[in-house]
């Protein structure tokens, strides 16, 4: 298991054992949204911010490539669905974890929906990128969600649903919904062996962003996995930079937003 270690700690920060990582896969599904339109500006803006990686999908690396300035972690997102789909949330792979490994990922991640009609495809195909990223060592983030008819979305249940899923596949690292309180978050967290990551969502207040952020922390989660809620900002350097610190230094959130 030593190349997922090795890989892990370009995505986290080792002192902390916690990570900040910023998806710039939401072209795909949405199409051309506010804050994705000048890609290689905005992979610096993060960069330079100080998030510990990015996630795009294969097409889009090239736009992260540049030989001066900080570096960063790539996490190459495997499969994908549009919002013109009858059914959005049928993900499907559009790249292997190998074609990944050419051109220069650190870890991969794949998108799951339970509750979802074809809830079983996308299990599937999840088991099967698991097996490959094993054999070559790379670090397998699942991004999964309650997401069907009559399915709340926030509940304990349903989050730690999804969490055991994604543990029970392999998962390195698990990105999934905040459940919206602390109490309710830390039996997730406290019962499950993988890090686990707060999504964003659709994008919210500065300082409100930061709070909730800092109680999935210390509720035990490992950090964040925010797109809308920082490419979309009118500074998203200073605004990623703010997230480190109260992902990182366990900044408070008030004081955090002062620089923003």
């Amino acid at each position: 298991m030593i190349g997922k270690e090795i890989r892990l700690e370009r995505i986290m920060n080792r002192n902390t054992g916690r990570t900040v990582i910023i998806p710039m896969d939401h072209g795909f599904t949405l199409g051309q949204i506010e804050g994705l339109g000048d890609m290689p500006k905005i992979i610096s803006d993060v960069s330079d911010g100080g998030a510990n990686a990015i996630v795009l999908h294969k097409g889009m690396v090239k736009a992260g490539h540049r030989k001066h300035g900080r570096d960063i972690g790539l996490i190459v997102h495997l499969s994908a669905s549009t919002s013109l789909n009858p059914d959005p949330n049928d993900k499907v792979m559009v790249c292997t974890v190998e074609e990944a490994i050419g051109i220069g990922a650190d870890a991969v991640s794949i998108h799951i929906n339970l509750g979802a009609p074809h809830e079983s495809k996308m299990i599937e195909e999840a088991g099967k990128v698991s097996r490959e990223c094993t054999r070559w060592g790379i670090p397998l983030l699942v991004m999964i969600y309650p997401r069907g008819e009559g399915v709340d979305p926030v509940s304990l249940q349903s989050v730690g649903h999804c969490v055991r899923v994604a543990e029970e596949l392999g998962a390195d690292l698990i990105k999934t919904n905040y459940t919206g309180d602390p109490e309710t978050f830390r039996k997730i967290t406290s019962s499950c062996s993988v890090p686990v990551l707060v999504a964003g969502g659709e994008k919210a207040g500065d300082l409100e962003t930061l709070r909730t952020v800092r109680e999935s922390v210390l509720a035990g989660g490992a950090g964040v996995c925010l797109g809308r809620n920082s490419f979309q900002r009118k500074n998203p350097a200073e605004f990623i930079n703010a997230l480190c610190k109260v992902v990182h230094d366990e900044e408070m959130p008030e004081e955090a937003v002062k620089n923003l």
